[in-house]
């Protein structure tokens, strides 16, 4: 071993160089992945990496910049940007005494674990953790840590020591994880979790309201969305607001009518201004039974809306304003347009800046509605009646007889498509079949009404959909018939054999998902086919799905494993990050969003999910990526639409899912 007196220079190393020993006292110079250089003969430790100094200097001229000096990484740290590629780090140690360079490592050591930034090497749900719930961060470094502490963030007092566990290969991501597990901590309070050599992590809480302040942002994130008048944040988040936009509607040549049409209300349906109904309508749906299964727990929640305080829960107010631009697009004859947007996408522009029409776009021909829209429609105005009638019973009315007017359009109209139609480019929300929302409107319709025409449309036909209850692929908005079975067992259906097959097929795929997850390093329900346009979303309804499961046939593994991709969604995945923005010390910040890119906001909008990691990579964005684990396609760009748009249909099971997550009243 050397003396204190030895000096050596190990050169300067870049990247993933192959510069081999400087010494003969190192028994190697593995530069291992993203730039960690181990000397063990040395310190047993792993070198740190310094910015700024190019060349061997004098022992005199430097200690000073050791000391000064920035450190980069230490001991297996990463700094990796949203987009996971890795900052290239120009090292050198230098022709010190050994004595001197100990001291200097240990200082910067030591500043990089309690006094530096958080390490994306530790993944955290930043929200944080309820208290009788698993708690699980993920570690993913090269050092291959024994060891975790936990400390108090407000005097980095020590408050728990744990092992990590052996480390497990995720596929997906390419991550090597080992797991924290600090569930027996659950007294309320802000901490961060300590990997020796690999740094600490961001900040989170424990407590039984740790999800209320997400809930909050992600559901006033509708409010901020709407069309038709001016938002406002208020003084929370000052600058935050837009503008009365799109105020003049008109009907399509595609919709068989000529003429204005108002344009009212509604929510802007991304990161676009359109208006769609099939999407607003599992949007909208997903909403209304988020106040159905956990309304106990939303009755005094306030959103700080215009409407406040009118006797309605905000969550209905907020609903309402779509529920009311929906209504508009109800033909005389019971029928639904498909959608209201321009015929093309504006430019990157605040809402008011948007001055190209709204138009009321149809199919092209007889009979210009389509099936799927009207289908949509009718199961939420269906829910919407049942949510409503404590509150307004008039506007439960009203909903309930355009519901029974949409069915009726329905029935003779069963397999009407939408396609765009020529000169349109806004979003098709095509579905090659309405059967689905057909299933659903019966469903819903059934439990406003009592209606045995109903109930006997539903059980003519559910048999059919049973395999849509399955581990592979929850509910989307072109696959709602999940949302109509699931509402005949809640609303217990009269038929029990009907009841007790959807139960038995929601609680399989639950155990299956279970199981799935929980051998999965992250602990998530997504499987490799799942990274598509809207991962996040999936994630979400996938935990929708579980909760779902958990209200027909109680299992707690239902909830903790929802919890487990909630906690995925707020930062513990792959990049760190709370894929909700203005959510934890971590989140991402170029949403494609147009308010978000709105003069002088210094963050997004708050409360918006981005689509997350897409396989696709179906924007120009993505396409200069190289192909990797598909967990790690995304870009936290404004121009990736492919993967960092946001969108109300994913939205809306992170709100349920938060939702469920709050503490009961």
């Amino acid at each position: 071993m050397p003396s204190s007196n030895d000096s050596i220079w190990l050169g300067p190393v870049s990247g993933l160089g192959t510069a081999g020993p400087a010494s003969p006292f190192l028994l190697s110079w593995p530069l291992e992945a993203f730039g960690t250089l181990r000397v063990s003969a040395l310190f047993g430790i792993n070198l740190i990496f310094f910015k700024g100094i190019a060349e061997p200097q004098a022992i005199d001229s430097v200690s000073k910049p050791l000391y000064q000096t920035r450190c980069v990484a230490c001991k297996g740290y990463r700094a990796a940007n949203p987009s996971g590629d890795y900052l290239t780090a120009r090292a050198a140690l230098y022709s010190v005494s050994m004595k001197l360079a100990a001291i200097s490592l240990i200082s910067v050591i030591s500043g990089c674990a309690f006094g530096g930034s958080p390490t994306t090497d530790i993944k955290v749900d930043q929200a944080g953790y309820l208290p009788r719930s698993p708690k699980l961060a993920m570690v993913v470094s090269h050092t291959l840590a024994k060891d975790f502490s936990v400390h108090r963030a407000a005097n980095d007092a020590v408050v728990f020591h744990g092992k990590l566990a052996e480390p497990a290969n995720d596929p997906d991501s390419g991550d090597l994880i080992q797991t924290a597990d600090f569930t027996k901590l659950d007294k309320p309070g802000k901490y961060y979790l300590e990997v020796p050599g690999a740094g600490r992590s961001w900040n989170f809480a424990i407590g039984p309201d740790v999800f209320a302040r997400p809930f909050y942002l992600a559901m006033r994130s509708y409010y901020g969305q709407r069309c038709g008048t001016a938002v406002d944040l208020g003084p929370e988040f000052p600058g935050y607001k837009h503008a009365a936009c799109h105020l003049e509607g008109a009907y399509h040549t595609s919709s068989g009518k000529t003429g204005p049409h108002i344009s009212a209300k509604g929510w802007h349906d991304a990161g676009d201004y359109g208006r769609y109904v099939v999407n607003s309508g599992i949007s909208t749906g997903t909403l209304l039974w988020t106040w159905e299964l956990f309304g106990g727990r939303l009755q005094q929640v306030k959103l700080d809306l215009p409407e406040s305080g009118n006797g309605t829960p905000d969550i209905l107010n907020e609903i309402r304003w779509n529920l009311d631009w929906m209504l508009s697009m109800q033909d005389e004859d019971g029928g639904v347009w498909h959608k209201q947007t321009s015929e093309r996408f504006c430019d990157f522009i605040l809402p008011e800046k948007d001055t190209l029409i709204s138009y009321v776009i149809g199919t092209g021909k007889e009979p210009y509605k389509s099936s799927c829209a009207t289908g949509d429609f009718a199961a939420v105005m269906a829910i919407a009646s049942r949510a409503y009638w404590p509150f307004d019973a008039a506007y439960a009315e009203k909903c309930l007889r355009a519901a029974r007017q949409a069915w009726a359009w329905l029935e003779k109209n069963p397999d009407v498509l939408f396609h765009n139609p020529p000169g349109v480019s806004t979003g098709d929300y095509g579905d090659r079949d309405c059967a689905d929302e057909h299933l659903w409107a019966a469903a819903e319709l059934w439990r406003a009404s009592g209606d045995q025409a109903f109930e006997r449309y539903f059980l003519e036909h559910f048999g059919a959909f049973r395999k849509t209850l399955k581990p592979n692929g929850p509910p989307d908005w072109g696959n709602v018939a999940p949302l109509a079975l699931w509402s005949y067992a809640l609303g217990h259906g009269k038929n029990a054999e009907a009841v007790a097959a959807i139960e038995q097929d929601s609680v399989s795929a639950a155990q299956q998902i279970v199981e799935r997850s929980s051998r999965h390093p992250y602990r998530i329900s997504l499987t490799s086919a799942d990274y598509v346009w809207g991962s996040n979303g999936v994630a979400a309804n996938y935990s929708l799905q579980l909760l779902v499961a958990n209200a027909l046939r109680p299992d707690r593994r239902f909830v903790e494993t929802a919890l487990d991709n909630l906690h995925y969604l707020l930062g513990r995945n792959t990049f760190s990050l709370s894929w909700v923005t203005q959510v934890g010390d971590n989140p991402y910040h170029h949403p494609h969003h147009r308010p978000s890119a709105g003069v002088g906001l210094a963050e997004p909008w708050p409360g918006l999910l981005s689509g997350g990691p897409n396989r696709g990579r179906q924007d120009a964005a993505m396409r200069k990526l190289p192909n990797g684990p598909p967990a790690r396609m995304y870009l936290d760009e404004q121009a990736s639409y492919a993967s960092n748009e946001v969108a109300i249909n994913w939205n809306a099971p992170l709100v349920f899912v938060l939702a469920g997550a709050l503490a009961a009243n």
